[in-house]
């Protein structure tokens, strides 16, 4: 079932809702059984077969748990440390099954002259988020973390609806308390307002902004697919058009997941902070899937030594993390080598701090510095996404080299007449023209244009709606006023109005 579709807007969510607070008003724990059952029931929509496959992997993992928190272990039980490795390494081992084999036999066959085979596996829907999420649980128990072991709030942990299917990836303590506390189960209507207004602009996002985008990224794909050179403009063009498509699209399930958990009383971390606006790539990391960012720092990167064994480990760790991280979203060499370059620019960007601070110049950027290393770090990301959406290595390629002018740059025929003074001094640069109105072109750029513009200077949606973060200073600030609730409601009648061709979220596939 997806955020976008009429059965979830008008059907779903109204029923879980009503019910959560009729049911959850008399006894807590009831409220959370009832919002489990519906999360399973919201998963199963999709294949009803997998949920048996989410309920045992539930099983495993709080089994596990429940033996690392024991005080005094039997002994017949494996030691804590081994217990963990089990724990862990099931947990791998089926997401390896379902994510990667069939990745690993493409990989082998080829090199020893094979043809194995497992035919087709079917993804489950979320399984790298829940996955995820289990591992921090026991790794978390290991550590002591852990006090609250409720196997309904253990469940309603993992398969909670809102963030079950793209994330946010979440901390078990995070989460508990607030299962636990008896006010999350009493309407709010402070937090039915906010997370209303975070819904409908999540929804605004994903089916107005993305999806009105996405032809034209995936035109520029298509046509590398089908051999078809494109000239630096057409393929910037396409590049840029995924690079707006990817954030508003996930971005807007985000605030779409924070928004229908704050309708229930339930608070889920943010996941974006403006990450095109970062001023290098260490502090686009740091708002870009922020969920995933703190996962891969504290359960991968610190465990594998951080930078406390010295700068060639420091770097050896950084790469290796941004590798798994690549292969995390997706099992294909384009996904490797996605992360390997954003674990090339981050050692690029801390051997630059280090190289600042050793000639002295540690403090803060000047303004242009920052607006420079804004426009150098939007650049290499766009580059990073080109391999990330390209289907295979070759046409990732085939597009890069479009972008880098190997095949020419050229115009439409149809805007030569509109280009005024400007034309002679185009075709003293060599800008040739070619056959065509103009009109995709026209309408690629001004898509980008409108969304540059919004990504680049609007506030973000929760510096937009938490009015309560006194370091947030924006003249643009909602409010639960009439004039605001007409303006949200104009965005969610856009978002709903569009609905017509319903599209899955890009995370999806991850």
């Amino acid at each position: 079932m997806l955020f976008n579709s009429y059965g979830f807007i008008f059907l779903f969510l109204p029923v879980t809702f009503f019910v959560f607070f009729v049911v959850g008003g008399r006894r807590a724990m009831h409220g959370a059984a009832w919002l489990t059952l519906a999360s399973l029931f919201f998963y199963g929509w999709w294949n009803p077969v997998y949920v048996a496959l989410l309920l045992a992997s539930i099983v495993f993992n709080y089994g596990v748990g429940l033996l690392l928190a024991r005080e005094s272990p039997p002994a017949w039980m494996p030691g804590r440390r081994t217990l963990l490795a089990i724990g862990i390494g099931g947990d791998l081992l089926l997401l390896s099954y379902y994510k990667y084999a069939n990745f690993f036999l493409d990989t082998l066959n080829p090199l020893a002259g094979s043809s194995w085979s497992l035919g087709e596996i079917v993804l489950p829907l979320g399984i790298s988020f829940f996955t995820f999420t289990q591992i921090a649980f026991l790794v978390d128990t290991y550590q002591g973390k852990v006090k609250e072991y409720s196997f309904i709030h253990f469940a309603l942990f993992v398969t909670y609806f809102p963030h079950l299917i793209a994330g946010p990836v979440l901390h078990h303590k995070e989460m508990m308390p607030q299962f636990a506390d008896p006010r999350t189960y009493r309407r709010n209507y402070d937090h039915i307002a906010a997370g209303l207004t975070f819904f409908a602009i999540g929804l605004f996002k994903k089916a107005v902004l993305a999806d009105g985008i996405a032809p034209y990224a995936n035109g520029s794909f298509a046509a590398a697919a089908s051999g078809q050179p494109l000239s630096m403009f057409e393929a910037w063009g396409g590049a840029l058009a995924y690079t707006f498509q990817l954030y508003f699209d996930f971005s807007g399930y985000s605030d779409m997941a924070v928004g229908l958990s704050r309708l229930f009383g339930i608070r889920l971390p943010f996941n974006f902070d403006s990450p095109y606006k970062a001023a290098n790539i260490i502090e686009f990391w740091r708002r870009w899937h922020m969920t995933l960012s703190r996962f891969l720092r504290d359960y991968l990167y610190l465990p594998l030594g951080g930078n406390r064994k010295g700068k060639v480990r420091r770097y050896v760790n950084l790469m290796i993390t941004m590798l798994l991280g690549g292969l995390w979203h997706g099992a294909g060499w384009t996904f490797v080598i996605w992360g390997a370059l954003h674990g090339g620019y981050l050692i690029v960007n801390h051997a630059w701090h280090a190289l600042r601070a050793a000639v002295g110049f540690p403090g803060p950027p000047s303004r242009f510095s920052r607006f420079a290393g804004c426009a150098l770090t939007f650049v290499a990301v766009v580059v990073g996404w080109v391999f990330f959406r390209a289907p295979t290595v070759d046409q990732a390629l085939a597009i890069l080299a479009g972008m880098a002018g190997l095949n020419g740059v050229s115009l439409p025929a149809g805007l030569a007449g509109y280009m005024g003074p400007v034309r002679p001094l185009a075709e003293g640069l060599g800008i040739a023209y070619t056959l065509g109105s103009g009109t995709q072109f026209v309408s690629t750029y001004l898509w980008v244009a409108a969304l540059s513009g919004i990504a680049f200077l609007l506030p973000n949606t929760q510096q937009f709606i938490d009015r309560h973060e006194p370091r947030l200073k924006n003249t643009l600030t909602w409010r639960p006023t009439r004039a605001w609730a007409i303006a949200i409601g104009a965005m969610f009648a856009a978002g709903v109005l569009t609905l017509s061709s319903v599209t899955e979220f890009l995370y999806f596939q991850f």
